[in-house]
């Protein structure tokens, strides 16, 4: 399963599906982040709350075993064709560039996304049901 920025974000600051989050990545086998999105949510939480904010991301992603996966020049491909079919302004989806980062390593890994909202609904990416 690959983890996007809102499940993270979601589970850090007590949102109505951390717990039911959670539970779907303990409950996976492999969870992967990609490292663009990893830098996404780190800018987020340091800008927020400082250097606590990344320790507690760090935190999580370590008791949770999420693996953080290093992009690819495959992944960039996918990440780029993403935004132009898929793109704020483009299409109901609307992904932003950060979106487009976890749809690649989704697409690329024949994972299925585990997001919070409702960009990627509009999207031909495999989703987490939940």
């Amino acid at each position: 399963m690959v983890i996007d920025t809102s499940a993270i974000m979601a589970i850090i600051y007590g949102e109505t599906e951390e717990l039911i989050f959670m539970e779907l990545i303990s409950d996976t086998e492999e969870c992967l982040l990609s490292s663009p999105s990893y830098v996404e949510a780190s800018i987020v939480l340091g800008t927020k709350h400082g250097q606590q904010g990344i320790e507690n991301l760090n935190l999580l992603i370590a008791a949770l075993s999420i693996t953080i996966v290093p992009f690819t020049v495959e992944q960039a491909q996918l990440a780029s064709e993403a935004f132009l079919k898929f793109g704020k302004g483009r299409h109901p989806a609307k992904l932003n560039m950060g979106d487009c980062f976890s749809y690649a390593l989704a697409k690329s890994t024949n994972q299925p996304l585990l997001f919070k909202g409702n960009d990627f609904i509009y999207t031909d990416v495999a989703q987490v049901s939940y």
